[in-house]
C-alpha cells in the first residue's frame, strides 16, 4: 500500500528495550519513517544501532547526546545520528518528532532494539 496516515496507524513503542517513544511507523524495503511522541521526563537510554537516523522535532524540546556532543533541540530542529554512534535523548517537554532510519539487514528500530542498549 503506497499511502498512509500516521493517525490511522497502530501506536506502539518503537524500541521497548531502551526508549519510551511511541507512535506509528511505515516500513519500506530500505527505509522506515515514524511519527512518535515522547512524554516529558522520559526518553531513550544510551544505545547504538547500525542504522543511520535523522530526527526532526515537530513539537516540544529534547536534550540529545550524539557521541560526545550534547544539545537541547526544540521544534524545527534536526538531529543526524550516524550509524553505530552511541546516542541518547531525554524529553524536556512533551515532544513529537519524525524519525527516519535506513534498514540494515532488513531491520529498523524494532529489529535492533534488543541489541542496541549500551551499558554505562
Amino acid at each position: 500500500m503506497p499511502f498512509y496516515r500516521f493517525d490511522e496507524l497502530p501506536s506502539e513503542t518503537i524500541s521497548p528495550h531502551y526508549s519510551t517513544a511511541a507512535g506509528g511507523t511505515v516500513t519500506g524495503t530500505k527505509i522506515e519513517v515514524g511519527l512518535y511522541r515522547m512524554p516529558a521526563g522520559t526518553g531513550a537510554a544510551p544505545h547504538r544501532h547500525p542504522n543511520e537516523q535523522i530526527v526532526y522535532v515537530l513539537r516540544g524540546r529534547i536534550r540529545a547526546r550524539i557521541g560526545q556532543q550534547a544539545q537541547d533541540v526544540s521544534a524545527g530542529g534536526v538531529i543526524h545520528i550516524p550509524p553505530d554512534t552511541v546516542h541518547e535523548i531525554h524529553a524536556l517537554e512533551d515532544t513529537q518528532f519524525i524519525s527516519s532510519k535506513d534498514l540494515v539487514e532488513g531491520k529498523g528500530s524494532k529489529g535492533w532494539s534488543a541489541q542496541a542498549p549500551v551499558k554505562k
